[in-house]
């Protein structure tokens, strides 16, 4: 096996945030990593990730705000679903989670998953993460997973969407594109990626969009207001399909973030509070299918 990278860990101090997000908010987008002598890394893994438990998720968490999460596997753990599973299982109902899947799991395995609060899958789209799906097998997954009521996460840039939106538009199930599509905010809001991501959003009430990871695509830097107008644009474009997350603990990033930075984004993403209620609160009940308070 070739070498492996081990990418840095995240921000061990963030700050509190000046925004006080709202009871009952939800980071959409996070993960947990190990600890990898309970769950570990797969060899075929495309980098190593400092451990980042349940522990520091839940102290990240009560830091900022956060009281629910939906925990995305990340591909270091491969098709072992069972550190986010876990993880659901302590939560008291506050936690749900997105599943890696392939076809050599069987229906029992997948209403297992169900049962044990998973609300969709996830495919990666990025070289850098692995090849591009197998789209036959993509396509025999979706299927399967129509029956159990979940969608399917993407993480697919946006100059892709024109190659793949008849894909998408046919899907039997929603599908939310991951962290706002990974676009260039140097390039600007009227860039062919960005506007291909507003008109499916718009066009297609099956589409969702994680308004997530501004360092991904921001090119000022912390803490990432060249992004705020992207967020924006989104957020105006389907109010009732929009959602947000954090990405924490933020792997492959090119700059690490101060979670306190992220949080205080959200009121530039949607200045309105009832805009915001449905960003952080009322989305994300009704997509992942929480309990209603």
């Amino acid at each position: 096996m070739t070498s492996v990278p081990t990418i840095p860990p995240p921000h061990l101090d963030p700050r509190v945030p000046s925004f006080k997000l709202p009871p009952g908010s939800c980071d959409t987008h996070c993960h947990i990593f190990g600890p990898a002598r309970i769950y570990p890394y797969v060899p075929e893994r495309p980098y190593t990730p400092p451990d980042a438990p349940l522990e520091m998720f839940r102290a990240l968490h009560d830091r900022l705000g956060v009281e629910r999460a939906v925990i995305v596997n990340a591909t270091p753990h491969g098709r072992d679903n069972r550190v986010v599973t876990d993880a659901i299982a302590q939560s008291g109902g506050r936690y749900k989670g997105i599943a890696n899947v392939d076809e050599t799991f069987d229906d029992r395995q997948l209403r297992d998953l169900a049962e044990a609060g998973i609300e969709g899958c996830r495919f990666t789209f990025l070289p850098r993460l692995g090849k591009i799906p197998d789209m036959s097998a993509f396509d025999r997954i979706v299927e399967r997973i129509a029956d159990l009521g979940w969608h399917v996460d993407l993480y697919l840039p946006a100059n892709l969407i024109p190659e793949f939106r008849p894909r998408l538009m046919s899907l039997p199930v929603p599908y939310v594109i991951d962290h706002m599509g990974v676009v260039d905010a140097s390039q600007g809001l009227e860039q062919p990626g960005f506007t291909a991501l507003l008109d499916l959003l718009r066009d297609d009430e099956k589409c969702w969009v994680k308004v997530s990871c501004p360092e991904r695509i921001s090119r000022a830097g912390p803490p990432f207001h060249d992004v705020a107008s992207f967020g924006r644009a989104l957020v105006e474009a389907a109010p009732d399909r929009v959602l947000w997350g954090t990405d924490w603990p933020h792997p492959n990033v090119p700059v690490m973030p101060d979670d306190g930075d992220l949080v205080d984004l959200v009121p530039l993403y949607a200045p309105d509070p009832g805009i915001r209620q449905k960003l952080l609160i009322d989305n994300p009940t009704r997509l992942f299918r929480f309990e209603q308070r």
